[in-house]
């Protein structure tokens, strides 16, 4: 009795490097969620870097990280939920302010700035409070 079927007939037809290519491609198909796409480990903070100052305000916390040559901010809500105006900026000394603004739930940003041995400053608001770094990483 010989196998019916697409892959009856390819492992009758010496079908077995078809099937194991089948079983890899479902592999690395249950893989890929888990290892994720770029960019999915920043997903939490929205920067990249380590943590270089968080100041707190009655709303919310500006964050700033920084790499070698960037600097990166965001502005995220103590209470995520409804949409509300958030912003935040960051201006390395001598360069033009890079800032995001909008209603947003969770998080305002990321924005970032190349500030490889430059001061730079930080401003987050929600609503209308707001809390500023002045000029840090000198």
């Amino acid at each position: 009795m010989r196998p019916t079927g697409p892959i009856g007939q390819a492992a009758a037809a010496g079908g077995r490097p078809l099937l194991a290519r089948l079983l890899v491609l479902f592999l690395l198909a249950g893989l890929v969620p888990l290892l994720g796409a770029p960019g999915v480990a920043r997903a939490a903070s929205g920067c990249s870097g380590r943590p270089a100052k968080t100041v707190g305000f009655s709303t919310g916390e500006l964050r700033v990280y920084k790499s070698r040559a960037h600097v990166c901010a965001v502005t995220v809500a103590k209470k995520p939920g409804k949409r509300r105006t958030m912003s935040v900026t960051l201006q390395a000394r001598g360069g033009r302010v890079v800032s995001d603004k909008g209603k947003y739930t969770k998080m305002a940003g990321p924005v970032t700035v190349d500030a490889l041995n430059r001061c730079v400053r930080a401003t987050g608001a929600i609503g209308k409070k707001s809390a500023s770094t002045g000029w840090i990483l000198c």
